[in-house]
């Protein structure tokens, strides 16, 4: 049992138990295994956990994560401007782009429409969105937000605004992504079928 280790271990061992997917067995078992590295990786995990909030932003073009102003991905020249993929949360960007498929930009809106939360279209990074539109003469909008109710709220939202502001084609991920899903937990060959079976959104 933890209390019959040191209070610096269990104090380690609760923090540690505050991680998603960490119980406390594992929870000691890592802070045991911290115990047992020498100084200089335990001070070099210390300074980034310390600086990890400073060093970690957000994109200004796009919401994505980012060391400095604009994420790799904006950065790329080699991306298509033309395109862009709105998605949820910063966290379901590396799922699409593992599946290489999708070679556009992103576009994070911070969250997704849930009225019994409080969160309204309004309150999402829609703005922005728009605004990147119309300056850069955007052709195509995916619309990649998770194939459950606030998703589909979402989306239907988001793309009846678009179609009332613009004249772009706006399509859906489709086929592949369970309904009721989050999509942070596909996995790359679900998320290429979605991308590439994508449909016009009505």
């Amino acid at each position: 049992m933890m209390e019959d280790y040191p209070k610096a271990l269990q104090d380690l061992a609760q923090s540690l138990q505050a991680l998603p997917g960490i119980g406390q067995r594992t929870a000691e078992r890592l802070a045991m295994a911290l115990l047992d590295w020498d100084e200089t990786h335990l001070h070099e995990l210390s300074d980034r956990l310390r600086t990890l909030k400073s060093r970690v932003t957000q994109c200004t073009v796009c919401g994505n994560l980012a060391e400095g102003a604009e994420c790799r991905i904006c950065r790329n020249p080699a991306r298509d401007h033309k395109i862009i993929c709105v998605v949820e949360s910063a966290r379901q960007i590396p799922v699409i782009e593992k599946c290489r498929r999708f070679a556009g930009l992103y576009h994070v809106l911070g969250g997704r429409v849930s009225p019994l939360d409080g969160v309204e279209f309004h309150d999402l990074n829609v703005e922005t969105l728009f605004e990147r539109i119309g300056e850069h003469g955007v052709t195509e909008l995916i619309i990649a937000t998770s194939p459950d109710v606030e998703g589909e709220a979402t989306a239907t939202y988001l793309g009846d605004e678009t179609r009332r502001r613009f004249d772009i084609q706006i399509n859906r991920i489709s086929l592949g992504i369970p309904v009721g899903s989050d999509l942070t937990f596909a996995d790359s060959a679900t998320m290429a079928i979605a991308i590439d079976s994508r449909r016009p959104l009505v």
